[in-house]
């Protein structure tokens, strides 16, 4: 906690970022439950997900050519009154006295577009505000703040549209990005100077070059891929939950909350692992966790075992993210951290979606069970594959590397 405490425009930033992230949870939730309201249509549900994946990634690449080259403060400030006036846009579709669904659809892609560059351009400005030492204790309280709202955000959507209607979840999304815009406020300009070269392909490409040579970037990443693309356990849930608990829905929603309170108990107990300053062991230690948990699930047949695998994956997950963007971070130096963080937010959101259709084909051609244990399995294989390909990161201390210029006593901004 001691960021939120001895650094007051972390501390603003992170409230604000907070109550957005509870927002956003509140308008998923509703969009869902529109468009299923409105049309009683599973394709049409399911093109929310092909409506929020094809511009998070193409928005989120387009980010890499020139987020070393903006002031990234103003392209914050700008995104985020985007999302505002999208949220409100999406208030009014949800009022209107007929259905329009597909306007909803097109919403959800502007959203998902302004969110792919909004979210690294936020997330490049820590190393800036915290000392070196705060720096995992500052991405443990983000990672706390976004498994606080996947937790409490779709119930208390659910609660607001059984006594108001989506409309009201859409408004207060969009009051929760005035929260945002205000901790976005006090960050501090950054100049295009700051980077090399011109902001273009060119400078889009300088960012993957640099990601794929810069070993600990590039193991992490690496590892990433293998826990969510091998291993991403959540298509399987419905499936899993048929299987061996014969789709009870309270059962259904246990095996998604479980994984979420392993997650902020491992967030509340970040300190353990922040404070160790061996991020790349940590790393490594708990993506291993990660895949052998998931392919206990699918072993197992009793509830209560489950659900603590499932904990004990989300705790691991937690761990493996704060330790990821530690190393991600004191590798990259200030000319390339905003497209090492288009690249970061990349791979975070294409990686579980590859995963859930590579979980859901295994699936199909056996059983939920099955495909839970392969996954796990070809993901620990994965993980030992990247530690040899990439001795670099298990030795990998926040002590080594420090990007060029970096100052490791203060933070580069004053507060």
């Amino acid at each position: 906690m001691r960021p939120l405490r001895t650094q007051p425009v972390f501390r603003r930033l992170w409230l604000g970022t907070t109550a957005s992230g509870f927002g956003s949870q509140l308008g998923t939730f509703a969009v869902t439950f529109y468009v299923w309201e409105s049309s009683r249509s599973p394709l049409l549900v399911g093109l929310i997900g092909l409506f929020t994946a094809v511009p998070l990634i193409a928005f989120a690449l387009l980010g890499t050519a020139f987020a070393d080259h903006v002031d990234r403060r103003r392209l914050a400030l700008v995104t985020t009154l985007g999302q505002l006036a999208t949220s409100l846009l999406m208030a009014g579709v949800a009022a209107g006295l007929r259905d329009r669904v597909w306007a909803m659809l097109v919403l959800v892609g502007v959203s998902s577009a302004l969110a792919a560059l909004n979210a690294p351009a936020r997330q490049a400005f820590l190393p800036r505000l915290l000392p070196a030492e705060q720096l995992s204790a500052g991405l443990a309280l983000n990672h706390l703040s976004f498994q606080l709202a996947m937790l409490l955000g779709p119930a208390v959507a659910g609660i607001l549209t059984a006594g108001w209607g989506t409309t009201l979840c859409f408004v207060v999304d969009a009051l929760t990005f005035v929260a945002a815009l205000v901790g976005i406020r006090s960050l501090p300009p950054t100049r295009a100077a700051d980077s090399d070269g011109r902001a273009g392909a060119s400078a889009a490409w300088q960012g993957i070059r640099f990601a794929l040579r810069t070993p600990p970037v590039r193991g992490a990443f690496l590892l990433d891929l293998c826990a969510t693309v091998l291993a991403m356990p959540v298509a399987l849930f419905p499936v899993v939950n048929e299987e061996k608990f014969h789709g009870s829905p309270e059962v259904l929603g246990l095996l998604t909350s479980a994984m979420a309170v392993g997650g902020v108990v491992a967030s509340m107990l970040s300190g353990l692992i922040t404070n160790s300053g061996r991020s790349g062991r940590v790393l490594l230690g708990c993506c291993a966790v990660w895949g052998a948990s998931l392919a206990g699930v699918g072993l197992a047949g009793n509830l209560a075992l489950v659900l603590v695998l499932l904990a004990v994956a989300g705790a691991a997950d937690t761990w493996s993210v704060v330790s990821r963007g530690t190393i991600v971070q004191f590798s990259t130096p200030e000319s390339h951290r905003g497209r090492v963080a288009s690249l970061d937010f990349l791979v975070g959101a294409a990686g579980p979606r590859i995963g859930g259709l590579r979980a859901g084909l295994v699936a199909a051609a056996s059983s939920g069970g099955t495909a839970l244990l392969v996954g796990g399995i070809t993901c620990l294989a994965g993980i030992a594959l990247t530690a040899l390909a990439t001795p670099h990161l298990g030795r990998f201390t926040t002590a080594w590397p420090v990007p060029p210029g970096r100052d490791t006593t203060e933070p580069l901004v004053g507060a």
